[in-house]
């Protein structure tokens, strides 16, 4: 069984066809979702999700992208909606410079509010971290020092400084389809040096789909070709990888009720 890490099943990209979606990933392997929050106002749609389908849970944050909308989320209000039963983390939350759509103080202010709550709940915090390494690793170390939070550092696309330090700081780090690309040798050479027991993976669909699909729509079921990847380069079977990802998330996600056939893949 594998656990699509990070996805968006709100997305209007599925609405046609969501039920079809979740069926092809149930197919495919893939035993569990995330669809993950971008706008704490939204939440009750991401909840909504969760309820619907069996094996899917939910996350309650602020995409960087979205700093700018919701600058006064209190970590009150954060750790008050994760205490839904079908949401099992924090985030995504974190800097993006690579498209700047907030101010950049505001992102890195967000971004504190959600360590707070992550912090609090004991809840994994979802990192988005794109363009930022060095402020990235700066505020990291810094709320670290504050007190212990865990946390994962979503799609991974950065520098082997970022990978190495959250390795150190105890964070997981998660890869999407980006893994596969042609152009990305040097996130394939990160790859294969992270710890097995922190690796994760994930979509993030319905965007970067993997090769052999790469530039159509991605969708959960697609995180099979990303894992093949990710297990070769670690000297495993698919099956070996779906493992170690299934448990690593496990541990990770404490809260997700990962259901039937669970056990097995983490054993």
């Amino acid at each position: 069984m594998l656990v699509d890490s990070h996805c968006h099943l709100d997305f209007p990209d599925f609405a046609s066809e969501l039920d079809a979606v979740v069926a092809r990933a149930r197919a495919a392997g893939v035993g569990h979702l995330v669809t993950i929050s971008t706008r704490v106002r939204q939440f009750a749609t991401y909840a909504a999700l969760a309820e619907r389908f069996e094996g899917v849970s939910c996350t309650v944050g602020t995409h960087p992208h979205n700093a700018g909308e919701e600058p006064d989320v209190t970590a009150d209000e954060l750790v008050a909606l994760s205490r839904h039963p079908r949401c099992i983390g924090i985030g995504e939350a974190g800097l993006d410079y690579h498209y700047d759509r907030s101010p950049r103080d505001v992102q890195k202010a967000v971004f504190r509010t959600h360590i707070a709550a992550a912090r609090e709940t004991g809840l994994p915090l979802v990192i988005h971290a794109r363009a930022a390494d060095e402020d990235m690793i700066a505020i990291l170390r810094d709320e670290m020092g504050k007190g212990a939070f865990r946390a994962v550092l979503h799609c991974f696309s950065s520098g082997p400084e970022l990978a190495r330090v959250g390795v150190e700081l105890g964070l997981y780090i998660s890869f999407s389809g980006i893994l596969t690309f042609k152009s990305s040798q040097e996130l394939r050479d990160i790859a294969a040096q992270v710890p097995r027991e922190r690796l994760l993976v994930e979509t993030d669909a319905p965007y970067l789909a993997p090769v052999p699909n790469r530039g159509k729509r991605n969708e959960p079921a697609f995180v099979v070709h990303t894992a093949k990847v990710l297990a070769e380069l670690h000297g495993v079977t698919p099956a070996e990888m779906a493992a170690i990802t299934t448990g690593n998330f496990r541990r990770l996600f404490t809260k997700a009720q990962l259901g039937q056939g669970a056990g097995d893949a983490a054993a």
